[in-house]
């Protein structure tokens, strides 16, 4: 085995009598390939030092994440790992139809779950347990989550509503600085330890669109703001504004250069969280703007320079104590940056009010130097509670959607983890009982129930046992004794509390109980719990006054009186005052117990509802140190020395542990040890796993069926594969098991309906074809039966079986959504045909109309120029005759008897081009053909006559002897065109 000194790694000790060397042994014989190995359902044989092993190569080779089971086993890397979460591989695994051909990651887990709720398989809603150990990554693990469904939800949307999907990613990822920055701190086992739990539910409308986010608190440390543990800081916050102020704010907020605070303990040390810009970019995103940030640091301001005021002893006890010297300065630097009086701050620091007698007469009494301290941490722990429930209303009021808007969420669960301190009280023990009831969850769920139902459905199944936490929370919050019973029980009596009498009481009811025991050598009154990750040692002084968490009501009246507008917020004026914690009020005392239990069982029933999906964080090493994989052996540190602890499991107390001495001192020492109170010892690999039951949870899933549906879900959503594909007749030896009498012949017959369903579902089962990779494995598959099973109300299968069926579903919707698209373009295409034909025949038939309408306007046109041209020519021709016979009487005068040839000038150019009055003067009628057509043609368009010679020729007509022009016969038409067109021949 490997073994570590202080995290370097030695030679292996001997530890022959290992049970699990020979299982080891032949494992690392076989031809596997440990780092290639992505699911511990293959490992064979399956055994803790096999698991151990495998997880180990894988984490040498930097690859983080494996699959066990139904749960997802993350390692911390403790180094930057940027390409295991860069947006390209988000959108890989959203992307890829069949997620298990991946490799497996945090991102798997988160694209399953995102599918789910688009599968709409019952419960819808769902949620993500990220468990672990502090310091195994459980923060980063769910901010990485976020990260990756904001991207999803914004790789999904419209461009329309991208704006609107982007500020709400921005806004769900800027609450994750600001709530570290104010819950969480550096512990001994975690330098970014949550101390509060949150659950996000983050919230999708019908189109899987991230809508908005709510968040939901746990517990919030707040005594940490007054009490730091050895090498422990406060909330990452303080040491924010003092190392990342600029000059200006460190002289409003009274923070100089160097200043040494009490409650500021390790500010030397620099961490990756002690970024002031990024919180304050964030706050500024959700909604507070600069002047309210500047009011919350002033209150932060105010709450460090509180921590400096300390007292000094009274003279008697009618005395208040004084201030010491050089705290003077701090109390007005408190009261000038809270905005509240100087005197009345130290009058209620110092002074207690007691209300007492049926006329509720007030009496004064000066406070000891202790209680005046006390009331000084009461006073910031109740500022710092309620500064931190203010912003995450905010955080919520930022982000939160309308109920209208959304219908599904999908949950993270990010809670401290398992803790186990030199010094362990009221918060550790309501730590570790969170961490008790959500493994308790995971046994229920997963180990328990499904083996049970696997008994229930008539299934062969033989039980694999499992580590049961059950009689663990028996003790911490049974009915009607436990302890926390007792302890509530104790801040209801009115008496001052008394540890020993407590720790007598606890160990005289509750020593039934296996889970219990006392470290009989520590000095303290303190009471053992065997919790399912190992035991832990609890203080029980100061447990009674943590959980009455009294607040004197003169403290909250000084708070109300402040003038600092932010703390009137907090503290309204209207608000009722806690009961006096004096003891005369008979009302009943809300603890903080009580409140947690109340809270935490309002977590457990949505968790119910909801699907629930594992991951479990491993650490590494107890150093936060990359590359080490610190195995088995647990490193115990005393001064300088150095000791292994090999046990095979925890020990059952931390009173005795078995130890071998490093060489040379000893090889094979064997001594019986008691540590002190100031010594720890970190939990290994090998107990991170037994705790989680990660080996049970590979027997049950390698040998289970993780996907387990009802009767009726299963035909609502696959009945469409025996519609679509009747199912041929097959081989019965191919058929899943689908009767349980057949399987439980003692038990009842199945009713008709039941028959009738499990010939349905054997009807779809049947339609599936045998996987690649089954019949590749093994040639005989196509005879062997499938993973599935048909039970009594639930058809159990595996992930493979879903996948195929989930691939088929999606072919028939295809193919469906195909035949639906031809169909509709078909319809599409006829009806364009019958739009195109029916604007065709209109358009013919406007056409026929317009041309009709046309040649109608035209012959009515053509007829009134007709009628009008006959009128005009009627006219022409009337003139004509009349200027003819003016003219026939001088010409007939002046020619002589003799035939004469003239030869007239013919008209202009211009003239000629009058076609109408030249046509009507062609047809006067001529009596000597020349001459007398000439001067017609010249008196009719008033040409004046030149004096030159006319040749006049004889024609048949004067031959004849005709005389009288108006006696010469009408010459048709076309001859006198002819004749016109030929004299136009010779115009100049």
């Amino acid at each position: 085995m490997l073994q570590q000194v202080n995290g370097q790694e030695t030679s292996s000790l001997p530890y022959g009598n290992d049970p699990l060397s020979k299982d080891l042994q032949v494992f690392l014989g076989s031809d596997f390939q440990l780092a290639e190995l992505d699911d511990l359902t293959k490992v064979n044989p399956v055994t803790p030092a096999t698991v151990l092993k495998c997880l180990q190569e894988r984490y040498q080779v930097d690859v983080f994440y494996t699959n066990a089971g139904c749960t997802l086993v993350a390692l911390n890397p403790f180094k930057p790992v940027p390409y295991l979460y860069c947006p390209e591989l988000m959108r890989d695994y959203h992307t890829t139809p069949q997620l298990q051909k991946l490799k497996p990651h945090i991102f798997t887990v988160g694209e399953q779950s995102y599918r789910n709720v688009k599968s709409l398989l019952e419960p819808v809603d769902q949620s993500i347990i990220v468990s672990g150990e502090s310091g195994a990554g459980k923060t980063w693990t769910s901010r990485c989550l976020m990260k990756f469904y904001a991207t999803v939800a914004n790789s999904s949307a419209s461009q329309e509503t991208h704006k609107t999907v982007e500020r709400i990613e921005k806004r769900v990822l800027d609450s994750n600085p600001v709530m570290e920055a104010f819950g969480n701190a550096c512990t001994l086992r975690n330098s970014n330890s949550s101390r509060f739990g949150k659950y996000i539910q983050l919230q999708l409308n019908r189109a899987q669109q991230m809508t908005g986010a709510s968040v939901q608190t746990y517990l919030l440390e707040k005594t940490r703001v007054a009490y730091q543990a050895p090498l422990e800081r406060n909330f990452h916050i303080f040491y924010q504004i003092t190392k990342g102020a600029s000059s200006s704010e460190r002289l409003e907020w009274h923070l100089p250069e160097g200043a040494t605070f009490h409650w500021l303990p390790n500010s030397e040390r620099t961490l990756e969280e002690d970024c002031f810009e990024v919180t304050k970019d964030a706050m500024l995103h959700l909604g507070i703007d600069h002047s309210t940030q500047n009011n919350i640091f002033k209150i932060l301001s105010g709450l460090l320079h509180l921590g400096n005021i300390h007292f000094d002893d009274s003279e008697d006890e009618s005395q208040v104590c004084q201030p010491q010297e050089d705290a003077k300065c701090f109390v007005t630097t408190t009261a000038s940056l809270l905005r509240i009086p100087k005197e009345e701050l130290l009058e209620t620091l110092r002074v207690r009010t007691i209300t007492a007698g049926k006329q509720q007469q007030v009496f004064r009494k000066p406070c000891c130097r202790a209680d005046c301290e006390t009331r000084r941490d009461c006073l910031a722990k109740v500022t710092y509670a309620r500064l931190f429930d203010w912003l995450v209303s905010v955080i919520n009021g930022s982000i939160c959607a309308e109920p209208s808007t959304w219908t599904t969420f999908i949950g993270l669960l990010d809670v401290y983890g398992f803790e186990c301190f030199p010094n362990n009280n009221l918060e550790q023990l309501c730590i570790n009982y969170a961490n008790e009831k959500l493994q308790q969850h995971f046994v229920a769920h997963y180990l328990r129930a499904q083996q049970e139902e696997y008994a229930a459905e008539g299934l062969e199944w033989s039980f694999i046992s499992y580590q049961d936490n059950q009689s663990c929370l028996d003790l911490i919050e049974g009915s009607p004794v436990s302890i926390f019973s007792l302890i509530n029980e104790e801040c209801r009596l009115n008496r001052p509390s008394n540890a020993t009498q407590l720790q007598t009481r606890i160990e005289s009811t509750l020593s039934s109980n296996a889970s219990l025991s006392r470290n009989k050598f520590s000095k303290d009154t303190n009471f053992i719990i065997a919790h399912y990750a190992g035991p832990v040692q609890y203080q029980i002084e100061g447990m009674v006054e943590k959980n009455k968490d009294p607040v004197p009501p003169e403290l909250t009246r000084l708070l109300q009186h402040s003038q600092d507008s932010l703390l009137q917020k907090l503290f309204p004026s209207q608000e009722k005052e806690p009961n006096d914690l004096s003891g005369q009020s008979r009302a009943p005392v809300v603890t903080v117990v009580s409140k947690f239990k109340s809270s935490l069982e309002q977590l457990m029933q949505v968790l119910h509802s909801t699907t629930p999906h594992y991951i479990r964080c491993i650490k590494p090493n107890s150093h936060g140190h990359a590359q080490r994989f610190q195995a088995e052996e647990v490193i115990v540190t005393m001064g300088t020395s150095s000791l292994f602890f090999l046990p095979p499991s925890p020990p059952p107390s931390p009173s005795f542990f078995l130890f071998f001495l490093p060489p040379p001192l000893s090889s094979f020492s064997l001594l019986i040890f008691i540590p002190p109170p100031n010594l720890t010892y970190p939990l290994q690999v090998l107990s991170q796993l037994e705790a989680c039951g990660i080996v049970e949870t590979v027997h049950i899933s390698a040998a289970g069926f993780p996907i387990r549906v009802s009767f009726q879900s299963f035909l609502e959503r696959y009945d469409l594969l025996r519609k679509s594909h009747p199912p041929q007749p097959r081989p019965s030896s191919r058929l899943p098991s689908s009767s349980p009498t057949k399987e439980h012949s003692g038990q009842q017959a199945t009713p008709e309906k039941d028959t009738v369903l499990h010939a349905l579902i054997r009807d779809i089962l049947l339609t599936l074809p045998p996987t690649a990779a089954t019949v590749r494995d093994h040639p005989e598959a196509m005879l062997a039966p499938r993973p599935v099973h048909c039970g009594r109300t639930k058809v159990f299968m595996t992930d493979s079986v879903l996948e195929l069926l989930e691939h088929c579903r999606m072919q028939i919707l295809n193919k469906c959504a195909r035949c639906i698209q031809f169909c509709w373009r078909r319809h599409q295409r006829r009806k364009l045909e019958k739009q195109r034909w029916a604007a065709t025949l209109l358009q013919a038939v406007t056409r026929s109309w317009l041309t009709r309408k046309r040649i109608q306007r035209l012959h009515a046109a053509a007829t009134s120029i007709k009628h009008a041209w006959r009128k005009w020519r009627a006219k022409m021709d009337s003139l004509v005759f009349t200027e003819l016979d003016d003219v026939e009487e001088n010409c007939f005068a002046k020619v002589p008897c003799s035939p004469l040839s003239t030869t007239l000038p013919w008209p202009p150019r211009e003239t000629i081009q009058l076609w109408p009055l030249g046509l009507v003067l062609s047809n006067a009628p001529a009596g000597v053909i020349g001459m007398r057509r000439n001067l017609s043609l010249q008196a009719c368009l008033q040409i004046p006559c030149h004096s030159s010679t006319y040749k006049v020729e004889a024609t048949q007509c004067d031959q004849a002897g005709i005389t009288s022009i108006r006696a010469l016969p009408q010459v048709r038409k076309s001859s006198l065109l002819n004749g016109f067109h030929e004299s136009s021949r010779f115009c100049p």
